[in-house]
């Protein structure tokens, strides 16, 4: 097969497609969105009709492959790390019915926070679950081990988890494919209440996994990614997870005189571990994220040679580079030069001419006439109106959180409380604060801040599209205090004047401006004039 040059999430994508997949369901979120965009613009995935719709959020996701599962066939599951916990619940008890057809979840964890709210490590969901996680050290690997995903959860009758770090899925490399096989056929399981979790079937299917385990262990000690490379010094030893090989090899120059284990399979390989811990003196260990390794090894005896984020060896925080690890070795290493004083930091902003400006400008307006008036915000593109020049949100905690915060406050007794959020971000997991809103008739004014498309994100589809105000209706918002607005700079005023008379109405109300997105805006018009020239 030709090689080509692919971004760490377009090789999983590809090989997902090549492994046979039926469906792909996913939520976007950066770093994870392209496996689905991939997947999307793929002539073979278009030819084959594979399921290829955004979701309208993780959980709703997870659920949806793991029926094409059911149903025999291969499907994968994509998201970022602060998806896993939205799609938990459904994950979770996967691992205990099993899978039909092969089911594969990414995880795409962002450590250093470069656009998430935290920087948790998916393989603790892995290990919680207690499924096979494999991690891939390259693109090439990317490619290679999601083809053996789908074939191991075949085989083991198992969900596999991968997790890429941002790194892997935003740096290409060359990959080399493999022809693609053909989809399953329908095939449903045996048992008939394999998948009904009453508890007496859940415990017998717990026992089950639980039985699994020493199976699961065997895969990652003989897994072709799995290596012992052996060493002169046998003062070191490495544990080297992940991306954290390819840094390894980079500050080495692929000279690593330490002995080596090569960790891309879990559970971690007991034999190898062990032949290390028993050959070598220091152990450092070297994963981008949480100390997930480390920790297990400190179990083991003589835990004072563990070295790693926990001891101070590595940092605790951020992202693993190739430097970070060069000077835990002592090694040199070229410092950049310092961003002299001069150069003013460019923090990011909302677009000129976004609706979101003047949602805000005019909000900032109205709540200067309230001494305790607070904005609970959400996650998308408005989140920016925390930084200056409107400084107008309060909070920002997870996906949907800013209806049931503002609740809570209104509740506590403040008021104004105003939650701001977006169409995607409110059928993602608004709807249910709204509903407890409207059943207790809070004191608190909704911004359903609608620009039509999932823009943070690069403008997907948003599930709400042309539904909202009939949700919120359906929801049982009283139809007249759910206010639609197009929002202008012109209309400043009227803006302000419906903003401030909703605040002022005891019980729920909802304005809905809507303006589409910008940048979807010219980006659909630059696709028309391409089709009109094609034709």
């Amino acid at each position: 097969m030709q090689k080509q040059l692919l971004l760490g999430v377009e090789a999983i994508a590809q090989a997902a497609i090549d492994a046979g997949i039926s469906g792909v369901y996913a939520y976007p979120g950066t770093p994870s969105t392209e496996i689905t965009e991939h997947i999307q613009n793929s002539r073979l995935a278009k030819e084959r009709n594979i399921h290829r719709e955004w979701a309208a959020n993780e959980k709703t996701a997870m659920e949806s492959a793991l029926g094409m599962s059911y149903a025999g066939k291969r499907a994968l599951v994509c998201m970022k790390h602060v998806g896993m916990n939205v799609a938990a619940d459904c994950f979770m008890n996967a691992a205990i019915t099993g899978a039909n057809g092969g089911l594969v979840i990414v995880a795409a964890d962002d450590p250093s926070m470069h656009s998430s709210q935290n920087e948790q490590d998916s393989r603790v969901y892995g290990q919680f679950a207690m499924i096979p996680v494999m991690e891939p050290s390259n693109q090439q690997e990317a490619y290679d081990m999601t083809r053996r995903a789908f074939d191991l959860s075949e085989r083991l009758g198992t969900p596999v988890l991968m997790r890429i770090t941002t790194r892997m899925a935003h740096s290409r490399a060359g990959v080399v494919g493999a022809a693609p096989i053909e989809e399953n056929g329908l095939r449903l399981p045996e048992d008939k209440r394999q998948y009904v979790l009453l508890p007496g079937i859940a415990k017998k299917r717990y026992r089950i996994l639980l039985d699994k385990q020493t199976e699961f262990v065997k895969e990652s000690e003989n897994s072709p990614y799995t290596e012992y490379i052996d060493g002169t010094d046998k003062s070191k030893g490495i544990v080297a997870c992940g991306i954290g090989y390819n840094y390894l090899m980079e500050a080495f120059n692929a000279q690593v005189p330490y002995p080596v284990l090569k960790v891309t399979q879990y559970p971690i390989p007991h034999k190898q571990m062990e032949r290390l811990l028993n050959e070598c003196g220091d152990i450092v260990v070297l994963e981008d994220g949480y100390p997930v390794v480390e920790n297990m090894l400190k179990g083991f005896p003589g835990l004072d040679r563990i070295k790693g984020r926990l001891d101070g060896t590595l940092p605790r925080d951020g992202e693993l580079t190739p430097d970070i690890v060069a000077k835990a070795f002592n090694l040199p290493v070229v410092e950049g030069a310092p961003i002299p004083e001069l150069v003013a930091g460019r923090p990011p902003a909302l677009c000129k001419g976004c609706s979101h400006r003047d949602v805000y400008d005019a909000l900032n307006t109205v709540l200067k006439e309230y001494a305790d008036g607070r904005v609970f915000s959400d996650i998308g593109c408005y989140t920016l109106g925390a930084l200056p020049p409107y400084e107008a949100i309060n909070t920002c905690v997870d996906m949907g959180a800013s209806i049931t915060m503002a609740k809570g406050a209104a509740d506590a007794g403040l008021f104004p409380a105003v939650a701001v959020i977006g169409d995607s971000t409110f059928t993602h997991s608004g709807m249910t604060g709204l509903l407890d809103a409207v059943n207790e008739n809070s004191n608190i004014t909704i911004i359903i801040s609608d620009n039509e498309s999932i823009s943070m994100t690069g403008g997907q589809h948003s599930s709400g599209f042309g539904k909202i105000t009939d949700i919120c209706r359906g929801i049982g918002v009283d139809p007249d205090h759910i206010k639609e607005f197009r929002p202008l700079p012109k209309k400043h005023d009227e803006l302000c004047t419906l903003i401030r008379d909703e605040i002022n109405y005891q019980g729920v109300s909802v304005i809905i401006p809507r303006r589409v997105c910008i940048q979807k805006q010219a980006r659909d018009t630059k696709l028309a004039k391409q089709a009109n020239t094609s034709e």
